[in-house]
């Protein structure tokens, strides 16, 4: 399949720059459910050999077995789990067929990109530095390379794209921050005195933030950075001062609260020349050819594919 794209600049290239950008955040929220449902099931999973009927709650005098559990756990997750493991294989197998290859260079440009979208996603308490969102960024990007292995993009319109959106490109230091909202600085230095004794700061912002969403994921406000529009400046002012795994003292909020700021990671600041992204601008452009979507289901049966759902 052969194709151009033309009019990459003026309301077309604006369309482009929202669609390269919207794609990262998608990514993000794939992750943050795979992440979740993963962690949740390893979790149940027992550290050593334990019998299916050993009880992991009572309801008064009514037991539930572990057995119970897992079999609800598969129930709710199980499918979107396997799905997951079963897509991550066949774009694997795609990969040795259609000898594409992914570097770790060009998944580190991916994460970046996720980053700088997060802010609006809506998504918080997403960690991207572990194996299992290495590997699915992977499936993703051999997925991509795999469709537009055929189409045309004239060298021309990738750098003109980068020229009109080079900011893109640009990524700023980030920090992945957690923050307690209280409402007078007595409060907050409370909390802080809680914090030195022992407490745990997840613990500590579902009890007493007042900030509602946030609070609601222990205090996780994902990744922040400067100039970002719907972060308080001082919070990441604040960020930036500290150590990982630090908190600070009481900081003033613009709307008259204090916070309390804890530092998970620090992602340093990075800036992508032309020859860095050239192929990830190929391949973004080369995916608004496609007549539609596609998803790693599309070659299950090329690579004989079969799972425990059926069809």
């Amino acid at each position: 399949m052969k194709s151009t794209h033309n009019n990459v600049g003026g309301r077309d290239g604006r369309l482009t720059q929202k669609k390269l950008k919207t794609k990262p955040v998608l990514i993000v929220l794939g992750l943050l459910l795979l992440g979740n449902m993963l962690w949740f099931i390893a979790w149940l999973v027992p550290n050593g050999p334990t019998g299916g009927n050993e009880v992991v709650a009572t309801v008064g005098k009514e037991e539930i077995s572990r057995e119970d559990w897992m079999v609800a756990m598969e129930e709710q997750y199980g499918k979107e789990t396997l799905l997951e493991l079963v897509n991550a294989r066949v774009m694997n197998t795609a990969a040795k067929k259609y000898e594409i290859k992914v570097t770790d260079k060009e998944i580190d440009l991916e994460l970046s990109l996720i980053r700088t979208a997060q802010d609006s996603t809506g998504s918080q308490g997403l960690s991207l530095n572990s194996d299992m969102h290495r590997q699915k960024t992977r499936a993703q990007l051999i997925l991509d390379k795999v469709l537009t292995k055929d189409v045309v993009i004239e060298d021309e319109q990738i750098q003109t794209f980068f020229d009109e959106n080079q900011s893109l490109y640009n990524i700023p230091t980030t920090y992945q921050a957690s923050l307690i909202v209280l409402q007078t600085i007595s409060d907050a230095q409370e909390a802080v005195n809680e914090l030195e004794n022992g407490s745990s700061f997840d613990v500590l912002a579902r009890e007493r933030s007042v900030d509602a969403s946030s609070a609601s994921l222990g205090g996780d406000i994902g990744y922040i950075s400067e100039g970002q529009e719907n972060v308080d400046s001082s919070v990441v002012e604040a960020a930036s001062k500290l150590e990982v795994d630090q908190w600070s003292s009481p900081v003033a909020l613009s709307e008259g609260r204090y916070g309390v700021v804890y530092l998970q990671d620090i992602v340093e600041g990075q800036e992508f020349s032309f020859e860095d992204v050239k192929d990830h601008i190929k391949r973004e452009l080369a995916l608004e050819q496609l007549p539609q979507s596609v998803s790693p289901e599309a070659f299950w049966k090329e690579f004989d594919t079969e799972w425990f759902y059926g069809e």
